[in-house]
């Protein structure tokens, strides 16, 4: 497997300092690498990726597009050999159990996505407006104001490589009281997110009932999409969401927090959920 980060020599420009001050010293940069997802040894989706937890990455993928429901539908999941020399293995095969419909690809709908956007390339909105099987409208969670205010601190607190590279986006789930569950890195917030629900699909942890997925980006509408899917109830952001992004939350009846900075944040939808 890649690293999920490697060196290089760069020469550092201080303007503040002697004029022409530059010196030569080593960085440290988030890798980013493409993962193909094969499903029953045919290709599915190719992602731009840090490598790490592609397992998760790749189940989580199958369960935001609806493709699988839980973990008893994958027979298998492994790291295959790819073509790289040296073998950097970026494909992960999965095989569904026989109780599984085959996936059926669009060929109108482009399943490569970029680290930035996991959307971007398919046909119309239509075709990701995926329905959940979770009823998150009626969960229950209640999360004090006072305790989404210190999420992004403790996001931040936990992004082991963000500290050794500032390149990486980060998603984690918590409980309602604030308690970390699990944290995930990625050059994309899309699968920083599926790494996330993937982790969780194989805990036998869905649906994530009376739980907060909290992220480091903007909330977009994928996100919001991956959310229902997996049955979370509340999405935190620190950064703002977009419309398409709000309008799917209010329809799934999922709390969309943006913005959540310090000592205040917006709530787009559920507000109900916010007890101040």
């Amino acid at each position: 497997m890649g690293r999920s980060t490697t060196r290089r020599p760069v020469v550092r420009i201080d303007l503040n300092g002697p004029a022409g001050s530059s010196s030569r010293r080593p960085d440290e940069l988030a890798a980013e690498e493409p993962l193909e997802i094969r499903v029953r040894k045919q290709p599915l989706a190719v992602t731009m990726r840090t490598p790490g937890h592609d397992i998760d990455l790749a189940m989580g993928f199958l369960l935001s597009e609806g493709l699988i429901a839980e973990a008893g539908d994958v027979s298998t999941a492994q790291l295959c050999a790819g073509t790289d020399t040296p073998n950097t293995y970026n494909v992960v095969d999965i095989a569904l159990g026989d109780h599984v419909p085959p996936v059926v690809t669009d060929l109108s709908r482009n399943f490569y996505t970029t680290s930035s956007c996991g959307v971007c390339g398919k046909a119309s909105i239509d075709a990701v407006r995926t329905r959940s099987r979770f009823d998150v409208a009626g969960d229950p969670l209640r999360v004090p104001a006072t305790t989404l205010a210190e999420l992004p601190g403790r996001l931040r607190a936990a992004q082991r490589t963000f500290d050794r590279t500032g390149g990486l986006h980060a998603a984690g789930l918590f409980t309602a009281a604030g308690e970390l569950l699990v944290l995930r890195e990625d050059v994309g917030r899309h699968n920083a997110v599926d790494k996330v629900l993937g982790w969780a699909l194989r805990e036998g942890r869905l649906p994530l009932a009376e739980q907060v997925l909290m992220v480091s980006g903007r909330a977009s509408f994928e996100l919001v999409q991956k959310a229902w899917m997996a049955g979370l109830p509340m999405l935190a952001a620190v950064s703002a969401p977009s419309t398409l992004a709000a309008e799917l939350a209010e329809e799934a009846g999922l709390t969309l927090v943006g913005f959540l900075r310090g000592a205040t944040m917006n709530v787009y939808t559920g507000v109900d959920r916010v007890t101040v």
